[in-house]
C-alpha cells in the first residue's frame, strides 16, 4: 500500500484518490487505534466549507461508530478550534476534514490526539497498518448498545471563539482592518471577532457556497486584499487559508508580511514581556535568511526544522519553546494552542501593532528579506526523486555557483504532486536563472508532460 499520510494528514481529489470508502475504513482503523487504551471512546470532528465535507464526514463518522466510538460533530470550524476543543473537552481524538489551501476539488483528513497535537509519523504508520487489516480481528465490530452514536454540537464553535477573544488584553478601537477569509472556515469567525474587539472591519471572501473556497482569495491569492487595504486606507489586512490554521498580513502600503515577519513582531513583544522562552524562535528550512539575522540583531535565537508545523511543534515541545512557525503563516503560540492557529496569530499580531503605536510597515521593516525564488514543478511521481542523478547534478551546480552567499533547497510537497525548488541569495537575477535551470531538469525528468 502506498503511504497515505503526508505532512498534514491524508489528502486527495474527492471521489478519485480520496474515496468515501477510504474515509469509512480510516474511521474504523483510527477508532481501534485510539481506543486500545480505554478512554471515553469519544471523537470530535470538524470541517471546512467544501461541498464534499459533509460526505467525507458522514463516512468517517460511520466508520468510527462501527468500531464503537461515539462522534460529536462541531460543523464548520477552524482546524485550531478542533485542536483546542479536543484537549479541553476530554475527547480521545479530534479529526479535521479539510484540504487547507488546496483547490476546491480536494479534501483531506487529519487527526489530533487527545492532547490536541498532530500525530507523529509512527502513530500514522500504526493507523495505516490497521487500515490494511480493517476487516480483521484487530478492529472490533460491536453490536447493540456498544455501537457509537453521532451528535451535532455546533455550540462548541462558540467556546473556541470565546477562547480566542480571551487571549486579547486590549481592544482594537480605532483600527481599520480588511479581512480575507478565503470563503473558508474563518468566514464566520474572524470578521465578527474583530468587530467585537472594536475594529472597523471590511470582510472579503466570507460567503462560502461549498465550491468557492480558496478560489482566487485567501492567503495563497492575496492580491485583492492588497488592493483593498490601499484603496480603503486601512491599517492592515489579514488573510487566512481554507481551514484558518495559517495567517498572513498586509501592511498599510499593501506589502505582504509573511510568517517570518509576523514571528519577529510577536517575538519582540513576547521578549519584552518575558514570555519568549530562552529567547528562541523555531523556524523551518524555508525561513528567509533575513529571519535569523534579524532575530540575532535583537538578541534572539532561531533553530530550523523540516517543513511542516508539526515538526516545528515537536522542536518546541522538546525544549519548551513558546513561539515557532512557518513562512507560509502557520504560527504556533504554545501558551495558547497546540497547532498553527490563524485566528490567534491575527489577534496577537494586532495586539502587538496596537501597543507599538507605529504603522505595520515600520514593524515589517524590522526584518530585511533576502531575495527568494520558489518554483513548483508538477510531477507524475515524487517517489525516488532524490536518487535522480541529473536532478542532483543540477542542484549541486546551483549550490556551487551561489557559494556561501545563498542556498538552494529542493523538496517534495507533502500535500500536492509537486517538487518545490527554492533559491535564496543576494541577487534575484542570478537566483531566477539558477532556479529555472533546476526546475527545467526536474520537469524533463519527472514532469507530467514528460511521463
Amino acid at each position: 500500500m502506498v503511504r497515505l499520510f503526508g505532512t498534514d494528514g491524508v489528502r486527495g481529489v474527492v471521489n478519485s484518490t480520496l474515496m468515501p470508502e477510504l474515509a469509512y475504513q480510516m474511521g474504523r482503523a483510527a477508532g481501534a487505534y485510539f481506543c486500545r487504551a480505554g478512554g471515553s471512546r469519544r471523537f470530535l470532528i470538524g470541517r471546512d466549507t467544501r461541498l464534499s465535507g459533509g460526505m467525507i464526514e458522514a463516512a468517517l463518522a460511520a466508520g468510527l461508530c462501527s468500531s464503537g466510538v461515539s462522534v460529536d460533530l462541531a460543523g464548520i470550524i477552524p482546524t485550531p478550534g478542533v485542536a483546542y476543543l479536543t484537549r479541553t473537552k476530554d475527547y480521545d481524538a479530534g479529526v479535521v476534514i479539510s484540504a487547507s489551501h488546496n483547490p476546491f476539488p480536494d479534501n483531506g483528513i487529519k487527526f489530533f490526539d487527545g492532547h490536541g497535537y498532530k500525530l507523529p509519523d509512527a502513530t500514522e504508520e500504526e493507523i495505516e497498518n490497521l487500515l490494511r487489516h480493517v476487516d480483521g480481528p484487530e478492529i472490533p465490530r460491536p453490536t447493540g448498545a456498544e455501537i457509537g452514536e453521532i451528535r451535532r454540537v455546533p455550540e462548541l464553535a462558540d467556546e473556541y471563539r470565546a477562547y480566542v477573544l480571551s487571549t486579547v488584553k486590549t481592544d482594537f478601537a480605532g483600527m481599520k482592518i480588511v479581512t480575507d477569509s478565503a470563503n473558508g472556515a474563518a468566514s464566520r469567525f474572524l470578521p465578527d471577532m474583530l468587530r467585537r474587539l472594536g475594529a472597523d472591519v471590511t470582510a472579503l471572501s466570507c460567503e462560502p457556497n461549498g465550491v468557492n473556497i480558496n478560489d482566487n482569495c485567501g492567503s495563497t491569492h492575496i492580491e485583492h486584499l492588497q488592493e483593498e487595504v490601499v484603496r480603503l486606507g486601512a491599517d492592515c489586512g489579514i488573510a487566512n487559508d481554507g481551514d484558518a490554521d495559517r495567517c498572513l498580513f498586509v501592511d498599510e502600503k499593501g506589502q505582504v508580511l509573511d510568517g517570518d515577519h509576523l514571528m519577529i513582531i510577536n517575538a519582540l513583544r513576547m521578549q519584552k514581556e518575558g514570555r519568549l522562552a530562552d529567547d528562541m524562535v523555531v523556524g523551518t528550512v524555508m525561513s528567509n535568511l533575513g529571519f535569523g539575522k534579524a532575530l540575532e540583531g535583537f538578541g534572539c535565537h532561531t533553530v530550523s526544522t523540516q517543513v511542516g508545523d508539526r515538526y516545528v511543534l515537536e522542536e518546541m515541545r522538546k525544549h519548551n519553546y513558546s513561539l515557532g512557525g512557518e513562512q507560509s503563516g502557520h504560527i504556533i503560540f504554545s501558551e495558547f494552542n497546540t497547532t498553527g492557529d490563524g485566528l490567534i496569530t491575527a489577534v496577537q499580531t494586532l495586539s502587538a501593532l496596537k501597543e507599538a503605536g507605529r504603522p505595520l510597515s515600520a514593524l515589517g521593516a524590522l526584518m530585511t528579506d533576502y531575495p527568494q525564488i520558489l518554483k513548483n514543478v508538477e510531477v507524475y511521481s515524487k517517489n525516488g526523486w532524490e536518487e535522480n542523478t541529473l536532478i542532483a547534478a543540477a542542484i549541486e551546480a546551483g549550490r556551487e555557483e551561489l557559494g556561501g552567499e545563498g542556498r538552494i533547497l529542493v523538496r517534495a510537497s507533502g500535500t500536492e504532486p509537486l517538487i518545490r525548488v527554492m533559491g535564496e541569495g543576494p541577487s534575484e537575477e542570478q537566483l531566477e536563472r539558477i532556479v529555472d535551470d533546476i526546475a527545467s531538469v526536474v520537469d524533463q525528468e519527472l514532469g507530467v508532460n514528460h511521463k
